[in-house]
Formats: structure tokens, C-alpha cells, sequence
């Protein structure tokens, strides 16, 4: 693997990490160091920082503040009764 590149991943310790943990990307990064932006976007799935996932997160979120909402309603009636 280039230095460059090498260094390049020791100043992202989630890119590095994401390396170790798939050493296919050593043999990619050492024979085609151009590669780097895809290992980003692939890392970016892998963590789930993409727009997509982070949106579907938050969908989530909001789904379950709904239904503990409507759940504290219901109790709240209840207990009027």
C-alpha cells in the first residue's frame, strides 16, 4: 500500500477500522490507490451514513415517538375513567 494512502487512512480511523475489517480492501487500495473514494462510499453503507439510512432512521424515530404518544393518550384516558 502507497504511504500516502496509508496515511491518508490513519487520519480516518472509521476508514482504517473499516479495512480491518474487510481485508479484501488492502489488495484493492494496493494495486489501484484510486480506489479510495470508492472504499468511502462503501464505508459510508457499511456505517449507515448515507442519506437514505440516515432518513430511514429517523423515520423510525419518529415512528416510535408516535406510537408512545398515542400509548401515553390511551393511558392517560384510561386512567380518567
Amino acid at each position: 500500500m502507497q504511504p500516502s494512502v496509508y496515511n491518508y487512512l490513519r487520519n480516518r480511523p472509521d476508514l482504517l477500522h473499516f479495512v480491518r475489517m474487510n481485508p479484501s480492501w488492502y489488495r484493492i487500495l494496493s494495486r489501484n490507490p484510486e480506489q479510495i473514494v470508492l472504499l468511502e462510499k462503501t464505508s459510508k453503507a457499511f456505517y449507515g451514513k448515507t442519506l437514505t439510512q440516515k432518513v430511514g432512521k429517523l423515520n423510525e424515530s419518529l415512528s416510535l415517538l408516535s406510537m408512545l404518544l398515542s400509548m401515553s393518550d390511551i393511558l392517560n384516558d384510561q386512567s380518567y375513567e
